[in-house]
């Protein structure tokens, strides 16, 4: 599946002992790296980019408002996340990214006369009782509508998410058949899902949902508090995470492309790789007793050595679904919240990164588009064309407001395809090749591609690796990923051997860039946000 490309630069690499080599430098396998080396095994990390963050990444622009500091696309993380949790407190970001206090998400709904505002929001009763008061609240369905929606929730919360079945169904077939009309579906159900499976109802796995909304919104109370980076997401997961991974002793290799892994003379494995660019690239090889392969699906595929598994095409039918970002820079503050949502207008969810971003005067604003396979191609000029009227009908202030800058991120793989079968293509962490595993938010983790999936997928990497270097682990600090040979067992399991371990060295907490802000607080209700 693999072969070696070399260029007139050549030169041997071997590190001893062996240890682990990381290919991918985002989320999982930053986390991968970090259980690693937390574990006393020398490793080495390779990623492609001159940075790290994988998808998760900010860049500098000089916008006619000023230098910008912009994220490619806005990632928020619920409180129900307890692994990325543990990522943000092991790199020292813990307080970089604060939950809610308790949910609540203002909705805007445009398509009546009369604008609408509305909240999702819970109290402190125990579950279910915590979404009672809140959705009876839920202007935007009716009296009927948010009955049977409670029936719905309640149904939804005895289906299991692991059950093979519900991976063949999607999730609009589903709500139909608990009573939910087109009406519902958009207004509470496509709300939440659109943005956490990147897929609407009708074209999202029943399983991936029932994941989403059981472990979210119907195990714990304080399991959708939502929380949000209050720092541009470079600044988390590629300074912060560099620093923790090179006080752990790793290795960092950016601008280094893994080009196959073939099996080393004598056992373990022989990583090929690419390091610089251009006529000044270096061919390098990098021996591993343990290789995780923390990298798309289809790269995975192309690196994977022969007979790692029984049937590799798998991985090039998991689908990939894009995720549209449109930023626009105010002269003026035109929105008063945090962050929204919209009905009865294309827009999806708008949030405020005016202080992460370094913006001195005006507002900035990001809207997030997912589920945006109609419109991930279209020119900046049409999309400006389209959303800067429908931001107009949704904030008053913005109407008067003098527009300095108007751009578009694309991200055209944002996430996998989680549609009906996708669940028995997304492969463990341990294949047939001894020692080579998987990671990324892709793999079988149960949850949808999420930054919890990419920390969680990591784990179980680093724990199938470490297996194989004949490393002994105990219980994980990562909260909810205990496994074995790939599958999820419960927590209260144990690891292969009780022996010592290394403490994970966590990071002290760092303060935020001059450049960041905490973001300003919700006012109470309101007709515009």
């Amino acid at each position: 599946m693999t072969g070696g490309e070399r260029t007139t630069h050549s030169r041997r690499d071997v590190h001893g002992p062996r240890g682990a080599v990381v290919v991918g430098g985002g989320i999982a396998g930053t986390t991968a790296a970090l259980r690693l080396a937390d574990a006393g095994v020398p490793t080495t990390l390779l990623e492609s980019r001159p940075r790290l963050g994988g998808l998760a990444f900010s860049f500098h622009r000089d916008s006619p408002a000023g230098r910008l500091t912009v994220d490619n696309g806005q990632h928020v993380h619920l409180r129900c996340c307890t692994a990325y949790t543990w990522f943000l407190e092991r790199i020292g970001g813990a307080g970089l990214a604060p939950l809610q206090r308790r949910l609540d998400v203002p909705v805007l709904d445009v398509a009546p006369e009369r604008p609408r505002l509305a909240r999702l929001r819970r109290n402190s009763l125990p579950v279910p009782l915590h979404l009672a008061s809140g959705l009876a609240c839920y202007r935007h369905l009716t009296a009927g509508e948010r009955s049977r929606a409670a029936r719905a929730a309640l149904a939804l919360r005895g289906l299991d998410p692991a059950d093979p079945a519900l991976d063949d169904v999607d999730f609009a077939t589903w709500l139909h058949g608990q009573g939910q009309s087109d009406r519902a579906i958009r207004a509470l159900w496509d709300l939440v899902g659109t943005a956490t499976l990147n897929a609407r109802a009708p074209h999202a796995s029943l399983g991936l949902a029932a994941k989403v909304f059981r472990t979210g919104l119907l195990s714990e109370p304080g399991g959708a508090d939502i929380g949000v980076s209050r720092v541009p997401l470079g600044h988390l997961h590629d300074t912060l995470a560099g620093r923790a991974l090179r006080a752990a002793g790793v290795r960092v290799r950016t601008q280094a492309r893994a080009r196959a892994v073939t099996a080393a003379p004598g056992g373990g494995w022989t990583v090929h790789a690419e390091h610089g660019q251009g006529s000044a690239a270096q061919h390098r090889e990098h021996r591993a007793d343990a290789v995780v392969l923390a990298v798309p699906q289809h790269e995975a595929h192309d690196l994977l050595p022969e007979g790692a598994l029984p049937a590799p095409g798998r991985l090039l039918e998991i689908g990939t679904a894009p995720i549209l970002n449109l930023h626009v820079v105010y002269d003026r503050p035109v929105l008063r919240r945090p962050f929204f949502a919209a009905l009865g207008s294309p827009v999806q969810w708008v949030f405020d990164r005016t202080g992460p971003a370094g913006l001195g005067r005006g507002q900035y604003l990001a809207v997030s588009q997912s589920a945006a396979q109609q419109e991930i191609d279209r020119p900046v000029a049409a999309l400006r064309e389209r959303y800067l009227p429908e931001l107009a009908r949704l904030l008053p202030a913005a109407r008067t407001a003098r527009v300095l800058d108007f751009f578009v991120t694309r991200e055209r793989a944002a996430t996998f395809d989680p549609r009906p079968g996708v669940g028995r293509l997304r492969p463990a962490a341990r294949t047939s090749a001894p020692g080579v595993c998987l990671a990324g938010a892709w793999t079988d983790t149960g949850w949808p591609a999420t930054m919890e999936s990419a920390v969680r997928s990591g784990t179980t990497a680093a724990r199938e690796a470490l297996t194989a270097v004949g490393s002994t682990y105990d219980n994980d600090p990562v909260p909810g990923t205990t496994r074995k040979g790939g599958g999820m067992s419960s927590a209260d399991q144990g690891g292969t051997s009780g022996g010592p371990r290394r403490t994970a060295q966590h990071q002290p907490p760092t303060p935020a860039p001059r450049a960041a802000v905490p973001p300003r607080a919700a006012p109470n209700a309101e007709e515009t946000p």
